[in-house]
This record gives structure tokens, sequence and C-alpha cells, in this order.
């Protein structure tokens, strides 16, 4: 019923900034917590980025705290995630996921996934 589309990867030198965006219809946007995880190649996917269906509550892993920004728009039905002092190790698939409830950062909690967008970052 909730489809996401994730848009707005690419190739971006170390240090630099994109921004990702996920679109999701179906469903009532507004309710649902939000999060971003991402794979690497040969890797788990992992944690980045989560938000509460209000939007006031966010949480990141050690990983990207202070470098990146999960916001939503639940006029728009769409969630971002702001992307700066990319590194190398940033390089990976990123992926949208949607659940219904408080957000949370375990995989298996997200019943709705986007297809991903690569996000690759050269040194």
């Amino acid at each position: 019923q909730v489809q996401l589309v994730e848009s707005g990867g690419g190739l971006v030198q170390a240090g630099g900034s994109l921004r990702l965006s996920c679109a999701a219809s179906g469903g009532t946007f507004s309710t649902y917590a939000m999060g971003w995880f991402r794979q690497a190649p040969g890797k788990e996917r992992e944690f980045v980025a989560t938000i509460s269906a209000s939007g006031h509550t966010t949480y990141y892993p050690d990983s990207v705290k202070g470098r990146f920004t999960i916001s939503r728009d639940n006029a728009k039905n769409t969630v971002y995630l702001q992307m700066n002092s990319l590194k190398p190790e940033d390089t990976a698939v990123y992926y949208c996921a949607a659940r219904q409830g408080v957000p949370t950062t375990t995989r298996g909690a997200y019943s709705y996934w986007g297809q991903g967008t690569q996000v690759t970052v050269s040194s």
C-alpha cells in the first residue's frame, strides 16, 4: 500500500554534500515514522537516520551524527536526508523506509522500503 521512491543520489567529492529525497504514496504519510538505511557492497544494511511522524524526534548513529540531517515535509509526503562533509566510507546504496509507530533503528521494524539510490563519494 505504501510506495517509497528515493532520488538525489550521485557522485560527489569527499567533503561535498548531497540531499536525498524519498517520496511516499499510499497510506497516511503523517502517521509513519521514517528511516534511512545504507548498504555498501559486502556489508550489512546499516541504520543511518530516523524521524518520528511529527518530525520532532530524530536519531542518528555516531558514524553520521553532526554530518547528516533527516527531515520531513508532511504536506509533500516527502522525507529528506541532507548529507554534508561526505566521506568515501559514506559510499553506499541509500534506502528509505517507513513504519507505523515510533522511530526505531531496527531494520526489521520497517514495513516498507524504497528501491534505493546510489551515493558515491570519491577521495
